[in-house]
Parts: structure tokens; C-alpha cells; sequence
């Protein structure tokens, strides 16, 4: 009976492999356990889920030669502003490998952006329609901006160069006004943004008094790490927060799902720090122009008592002659009538007396 050794049967399907699967190939898949070693080269796994059960459907080991990787990975990365991770979906150009101790594997050349940014799109639409029809989308929007937001929670990493621009903006505004911030610290690039926050957000709303609005804020960090800011649990939170919130994460392309439910959405620290400054300006103006209206009322009310007065005192010297003259011929009247009353009352007297003496 012949047989094959393993090398040899593992040979024999490389080369079986090489024949029928000559060319490189457009696949689709999901990134997992994506790792890179010194020497620059990266090692991942290709994997499919059945989209109705999420189990496991394919698997494959992925290389992508050094070479390749140091053009592949920054290409990629300025292209979606998505680092290149696991757990996202690609389009890569692959051809299959077989090796006689590793066994099945494919090998990266190309990568295809605009099929990461559909799905991440995708994604971010899901978000966005799970939210609304839960009815939450906008509530945060339809809050009502403080007209003093004076008291500010922020959220960020303390060593983020964007949370010390915010904080210099605002302490060195040329109106002088005055802001109190707080830091809640949180991490804003890597796997664990969204539990970050939503824990600095917790700790912000047990002293919700304290304070006006929330501004979440990043900077100095890769613009492609942005995955954290693109959850529903996170988004479904700041949807709900008490507190208007603020973003200003640094990404000038596309919105993040975080934005599109924050209050308002800015594109970077230092412009958040602007926006409540320009806040305080117009509430400043707006102040000064209420005063100026109150003081014209008064002084339009102290006019018209000037001249109700000057017109009261212009009548009183007629209105006092009238009274006399109308008294000094009330008691013209009146004398008349007490004569007239008296000459009466003598003649009846005296008639009285004359028939008293006839009898």
C-alpha cells in the first residue's frame, strides 16, 4: 500500500492550492485578533458570522508583510478614520497560501477603504434609527442652553493637549468672564472609550446641580480612533444626560454617532471653548439690551409724570378761584335765604301776638 507523509500530503495540497486558486482575490471579512511584531510585519485572523445568530461561520489565519503594512495601515486609517482593528469589516485583496507546518493561510496585498466606510455608515445608521424609534434621538438637542453656562463638567483625558487649549480659551477670553470647569477624567482613544465615559458621565450627573453643561473633548490623539465615540450605549446615554452636552472630538470629516446626539457639535476643543465664550457674549448683549429697554421705560414714565405734574400745577390756581368764587356765592345764597327765613318767622310772631292781645 503506498502513503504519503504529512509533508507530503501537505505539499501536494499547497501545490493543488497554487494551481487552482492561481490569482489574488476581493474578499470580504471581519478583522480579528489583529497584532503586529517588531519586525513590522502584522498577524490577524479572518472571520464571518452568520448574520441572524452571530456564530462563527469561516475563519482564516491573515498575514500582511511589513512592507505592505507600514503603507497598507496609514492609507487606510487617514481613509475611514477608523483604526485598523478588530471587530471592523474590509474588503481585502488576498491570494491563498499553504504551508507545510502553518497550513491555510491568505495573504494581504490591497485593502479597499470605501467598503469599510459603507459599513461603518452603516452601523452608525442603525444606531441612529434603534435611538429614534425609541424615541430618545434628540432629546438631548431640545434641551435648553443655559444663558450663563458658567459651570462646566469636562470630560477628557487630563494629558490631551485639546484639554489644555480648551481650558487656556476660556480662562483667557478678552471679555474677563468667568468660567468654573471641572475634569472628570476619561480615556478617549482605545477599546475601553465607551465605558470610560459613560463612568465620567455617571459620576457628572450624582452632582448634576453642580453644574451647567457637559463637554466631552479630545485632541493630540490619532484621528482614527474613533471607534469608541460610534456605540449605541454611549450614544443612548448622552441622548438622555440632564445636562446639555458638548462635543468636540477633533474629527472634521464625518460625524460621529456621539455627535448626533449631543446638544451641539463642534470640531475641536479649542472651538468649544469659543462657543461658550460667543454663549456668554450674547447673553452679555443681551443683558445690556434689556437694560437699555428698562431704562428707557423709566425714563419715558418719569417724563409723562413731569408733565401730568406741570398740568396739575397749572390747574390748581384756576381751580382754587373757581372754588371761592362757587363758595362766596354759596354763602350769598345762604344769607339771602336765612333773611328771608327770619322776616318770615317775625311776621308769623307778630301775627300771633296780635291775636293773642285781641282776646
Amino acid at each position: 500500500m503506498e502513503s504519503l507523509s504529512l509533508f507530503e500530503l501537505n505539499a501536494l495540497v499547497k501545490r493543488s492550492l497554487s494551481q487552482c486558486l492561481p490569482d489574488e482575490y476581493w474578499v470580504q471579512a471581519e478583522l480579528s485578533d489583529v497584532r503586529s511584531n517588531s519586525t513590522g510585519h502584522c498577524y490577524l485572523e479572518f472571520i464571518q458570522k452568520d448574520p441572524r445568530s452571530n456564530n462563527l461561520v469561516a475563519k482564516a489565519r491573515g498575514t500582511i508583510w511589513a512592507t505592505i503594512y507600514r503603507i497598507l495601515r496609514p492609507y487606510f486609517e487617514e481613509a475611514t478614520g477608523q483604526a485598523f482593528t478588530s471587530g471592523i469589516k474590509v474588503l481585502v485583496k488576498v491570494s491563498v497560501e499553504f504551508h507545510e507546518l502553518y497550513g491555510y493561510s491568505l495573504t494581504v496585498h490591497d485593502i479597499d477603504p470605501t467598503y469599510t466606510l459603507g459599513d461603518m455608515a452603516r452601523r452608525r445608521r442603525e444606531i441612529l434609527k434603534q435611538l429614534e424609534e425609541e424615541g430618545v434621538l434628540t432629546l438631548n438637542k431640545e434641551l435648553d442652553m443655559p444663558l450663563l453656562p458658567q459651570r462646566i463638567a469636562v470630560i477628557s483625558s487630563p494629558t490631551a493637549a485639546g484639554y489644555g487649549d480648551f481650558c487656556h480659551q476660556l480662562q483667557s477670553n478678552s471679555f474677563g468672564f468667568y468660567f468654573y470647569t471641572e475634569l472628570f477624567p476619561a480615556l478617549m482613544q482605545g477599546n475601553q472609550v465607551e465605558d470610560s465615559v459613560l463612568q465620567a458621565l455617571d459620576k457628572i450627573h450624582a452632582r448634576i446641580d453642580e453644574f451647567d453643561v457637559v463637554v466631552i473633548i479630545r485632541g493630540g490623539g490619532a484621528t482614527s480612533d474613533l471607534s469608541g465615540f460610534d456605540t449605541y450605549l454611549l450614544a443612548a446615554s448622552c441622548a438622555q444626560f440632564p445636562l446639555p452636552v458638548i462635543t468636540g472630538i477633533g474629527h472634521e470629516r464625518d460625524d460621529t454617532v456621539l455627535d448626533s446626539v449631543a446638544h451641539t457639535r463642534v470640531k475641536t476643543p479649542t472651538a468649544a471653548a469659543e462657543y461658550l465664550v460667543a454663549r456668554m457674549s450674547d447673553a452679555a448683549a443681551q443683558l445690556l439690551h434689556w437694560a437699555e429697554q428698562l431704562r428707557d421705560v423709566a425714563l419715558n414714565r418719569m417724563e409723562e409724570e413731569k408733565q401730568r405734574l406741570m398740568y396739575l400745577q397749572r390747574r390748581i390756581p384756576s381751580a382754587v378761584v373757581s372754588r371761592l368764587s362757587a363758595a362766596k356765592m354759596q354763602l350769598l345764597t345762604a344769607r339771602k335765604d336765612m333773611h328771608r327765613a327770619v322776616q318770615v318767622l317775625l311776621t308769623a310772631q307778630k301775627h300771633r301776638l296780635e291775636l293773642v292781645a285781641q282776646r
